[in-house]
C-alpha cells in the first residue's frame, strides 16, 4: 500500500522541529486554511507575516498568471532587463524615502540580511557589526551571527567575528557604536522577542548616533513590513529612515521574494572591486516579482494599512480585560498576547488549534502567542476569532 502524504512528510522531509504541528493543508483561501479531514482553520499566523493580503488574493493570482504566460527564469539576477523586476523596484522606490532608490532582489529575508551586511562592509570599509539582544534576523550563518539570543546559535559556532550586541531601548548602549562600526542592524519592533516596541525617541537616538559615527543603519522590516503594523513600512511613524532596508515575507503575497534597498551611491559599491560583489541566481524571480506587484496593488488599493490599524484596536478591546492575559503588546495586526508562563501559552495554542485557530508562539518569548492574521480579516471574523480566544483562555 502506498504511503500517505503524512507518512511521507515524516519519512522524507528535513524537519527543523521534532514535534511539528503537521496540519495536512489541502487548500487555503482568504484568512482560512482547510485540512484533509475537512476542517477549516482561521490563520492567525499568516505564515509568519507572509500572507498579509490573505491566501490566494485575486490580484496576486492575476499577476502570476500573466507572468507565467510570458516567461519564467531567464538568467542570473541583474543581467537582463525583466519587466516584473524593474516595475516592482520602481513601485517600491516611490513608496520609500528618497534615499532608498536602489533595490537588490533576493529570495528570502535571510538573504536580504546577508546582502545588507556585505553592502555595509563594502561601502564603509569597516568590519564591525552591531545588533540587538533578542533580535531575530534569519538562520544563515551571517544572519545567525547577529541573532541576539544564544539558544539558536550556540551549536553552530564559530560564527562571524566582529559582532557586538547592545540592548534595545537602552540609549546608553548606543555609545558602543563607533567609527569602527560598519552598520547597526535593528528591527523597528522586535518581533521574536515578543513584539517589543521602541520607547520614546530611541530610534531617533539610534539614527543620530549612526550619523555621528558614519555607521550605516540597517532596518530589518522583514516581518513587520507591508502593512503589518498599520503602515506600509514599520519605521515610518518613528521619524527615521534607514541607510539600508531589508524586506521579505509579506512582500510577495505568498511567493518567495526579498530585497535589500539602499541609495544608488551605496548600492553601486557592490559592482566594483570586486565586480559581482553580490550575486544570486533566482533572486527577483519574475513570477515572484509579478506576485509582489499584485500584492502591493492590493495593500494600497484596499487600504489594508488603515484596516490593520482599526482591526488591531478592535482585537485589543475585545481581549485586554481577560484575567488570564498579563499584557497585550502590538501595533496594527501584529500582537503578542502574554500569559502567566510558558505552560499556559503552550496549553493555549493547543486549545486554539483544537478550536480552529492557527497561531504561533515567539522564539524568545515562549509565554506569549501571536495574533497576526491576514490584513483582510473582517470585523465579523474578528468577533468570531476573539470569542474563541476568550473561550480558550477560560479553560487554561
Amino acid at each position: 500500500m502506498p504511503l500517505t502524504e503524512r507518512e511521507l512528510f515524516f519519512r522524507h522531509l528535513g524537519l527543523p522541529s521534532a514535534h511539528p504541528v503537521a496540519l495536512e493543508i489541502t487548500h487555503a483561501e482568504g484568512i482560512y486554511l482547510y485540512t484533509a479531514d475537512g476542517k477549516r482553520y482561521i490563520d492567525l499566523a499568516s505564515g509568519v507575516s507572509v500572507s498579509n493580503t490573505g491566501h490566494r488574493h485575486p490580484a496576486v493570482l492575476q499577476r502570476i498568471r500573466e507572468q507565467t504566460d510570458r516567461y519564467l527564469h531567464l538568467m542570473v539576477y541583474g543581467e537582463y532587463v525583466q519587466s516584473p523586476q524593474v516595475r516592482l523596484a520602481e513601485h517600491l522606490s516611490r513608496l520609500l524615502p528618497d534615499r532608498l532608490n536602489a533595490v537588490y532582489f533576493v529570495n528570502s529575508g535571510s538573504e536580504a540580511i546577508e546582502g545588507a551586511m556585505k553592502l555595509a562592509k563594502r561601502f564603509t570599509g569597516r568590519r564591525e557589526i552591531i545588533a540587538f539582544r533578542n533580535a531575530y534576523h534569519g538562520g544563515t550563518h551571517g544572519a545567525l551571527s547577529i541573532l541576539g539570543n544564544e539558544s539558536l546559535k550556540y551549536a553552530f559556532r564559530p560564527l562571524l567575528p566582529g559582532i557586538r550586541f547592545i540592548r534595545f531601548n537602552h540609549p546608553d548602549d548606543l555609545e558602543i557604536i563607533s567609527q569602527s562600526t560598519a552598520c547597526v542592524v535593528a528591527e523597528t519592533i522586535q518581533a521574536e522577542a515578543g513584539i517589543i516596541l521602541p520607547e520614546e525617541n530611541f530610534l531617533k537616538h539610534l539614527r543620530k548616533r549612526c550619523d555621528e559615527t558614519g555607521a550605516l543603519l540597517v532596518i530589518d522590516d522583514i516581518q513587520m513590513g507591508f502593512g503589518r503594523t498599520g503602515h506600509m513600512f514599520s519605521f515610518e511613524p518613528y521619524g527615521i529612515a534607514p541607510d539600508i532596508l531589508t524586506l521579505a515575507k509579506g512582500m510577495g503575497g505568498g511567493m518567495p521574494v526579498g530585497a535589500f534597498i539602499s541609495s544608488r551611491q551605496i548600492m553601486d559599491s557592490l559592482s566594483s572591486d570586486p565586480e559581482l560583489g553580490h550575486i544570486t541566481t533566482f533572486g527577483g524571480h519574475p513570477v515572484s516579482c509579478a506576485a509582489a506587484l499584485g500584492n502591493l496593488e492590493a495593500i494600497v488599493g484596499e487600504k489594508l494599512c488603515e484596516q490593520a490599524q482599526a482591526s488591531g484596536r478592535l482585537i485589543r478591546q475585545l481581549l485586554e480585560n481577560h484575567p488570564a492575559i498579563v499584557q497585550i503588546r502590538g501595533k496594527g495586526l501584529m500582537m503578542a498576547v502574554e500569559l502567566r508562563d510558558e505552560p499556559a501559552a503552550q496549553a493555549m495554542t493547543t486549545q486554539m488549534i483544537r478550536r480552529g485557530l492557527v497561531t504561533d508562539r515567539f522564539l524568545f518569548r515562549p509565554q506569549a502567542f501571536r495574533i497576526a492574521p491576514p490584513l483582510i480579516i473582517s470585523k465579523e471574523e474578528i468577533l468570531q476569532t476573539c470569542g474563541i480566544i476568550r473561550s480558550c483562555l477560560d479553560s487554561i
